[in-house]
């Protein structure tokens, strides 16, 4: 006998304990994931969570940006410009695993009812697009990025734990005491959504707010990575990389060479490419800074008095 724990939120709000016959305890996940206002308007809980953690990335990064005196414009202008690159680099990521469909079909690349993004290439892009729009701004992008780490990395961890609240994410098929399995009536993002499996989305969230806290902890002790040149976002990106790729051992996806997944080898070049970064000392375009954090050469007198667009 092992004990299954149900959970169940909504309309009908109970918890209770039932004895089944399965090898371990497993958690059983019995809510409704549509949110109903109305007769005519149906939204998944999924997306009014994003969609609150969007909005709460924005009003930190506001936050942190006034408060490094970076002018809140130009993070309108920053924003816009890194969706084109979010787009582009998801796409170009989610082809890279799923090379065997688009190169039968390469025009399906562009087809955006085929497919979806992958989370990667969506942030190497959508950090190239923004960084450049704000050099084209005249913008310190270094303290831009530096500004980043934090908001980012937030949004990156619990926009994964929103993805619980409508099936998606599921792991690989799992015994485990923590497994999780739906069997409220859905619709659920993942197949098979009744069978017990690891909860991957909650293990990559948890451990990208971890991430989070211990760039945090760095920024904040001092150091080169006190100085706003964006090399505390590579920290960041390279120790999300690295927990990416250990949770995607849990994935469902099919192993490309050896035991090692598609999307591990995409974790693995940013890890890479991150490295770089932090031996090179900087991330690129963007105004210097001395010991103290303070910008160096050609530089706006005051973030206030730069002429407006």
């Amino acid at each position: 006998m092992g004990v299954t724990r149900r959970l169940s939120a909504g309309r009908h709000s109970t918890v209770r304990y039932t004895a089944a016959i399965v090898p371990t305890a497993v958690i059983e996940l019995d809510f409704d994931p549509i949110l109903r206002l109305g007769d005519d308007i149906v939204v998944r809980w999924q997306t009014v969570a994003l969609g609150a953690v969007i909005a709460l990335s924005l009003a930190l990064a506001a936050f942190f940006g006034r408060r490094a005196q970076l002018r809140s414009d130009d993070l309108l202008f920053i924003v816009i410009g890194i969706v084109p690159g979010a787009i582009v680099g998801g796409r170009l990521g989610y082809a890279v695993l799923h090379l065997d469909f688009y190169a039968t079909d390469p025009l399906a690349l562009v087809d955006p009812a085929k497919g979806s993004l992958e989370l990667v290439g969506a942030v190497v892009g959508g950090l190239l697009s923004g960084g450049y729009i704000a050099s084209l701004l005249e913008a310190p992008v270094a303290r831009w990025l530096h500004m980043a780490a934090g908001p980012l990395l937030l949004a990156l961890g619990l926009g994964k734990l929103t993805l619980a609240l409508g099936g998606a994410g599921q792991g690989s098929r799992s015994d485990l005491s923590w497994a999780t399995t739906y069997t409220g009536p859905g619709p659920w993002a993942s197949l098979a959504a009744d069978l017990p499996a690891h909860p991957a989305q909650v293990y990559e969230g948890l451990a990208t707010l971890v991430v989070w806290l211990v760039v945090a902890a760095v920024a904040r002790a001092g150091g080169p990575f006190r100085r706003r040149d964006g090399r505390v976002l590579a920290l960041g990106l390279l120790l999300w990389a690295i927990a990416r790729g250990a949770v995607a051992t849990t994935w469902r996806d099919t192993p490309v060479i050896g035991p090692i997944r598609a999307e591990q080898l995409l974790a693995l070049a940013l890890a890479v490419g991150c490295g770089v970064v932090l031996l090179l000392g900087r991330t690129g375009p963007g105004r210097l800074e001395d010991r103290a954090g303070h910008p160096l050469g050609p530089q706006w007198p005051d973030p206030h008095e730069r002429p407006r667009f």
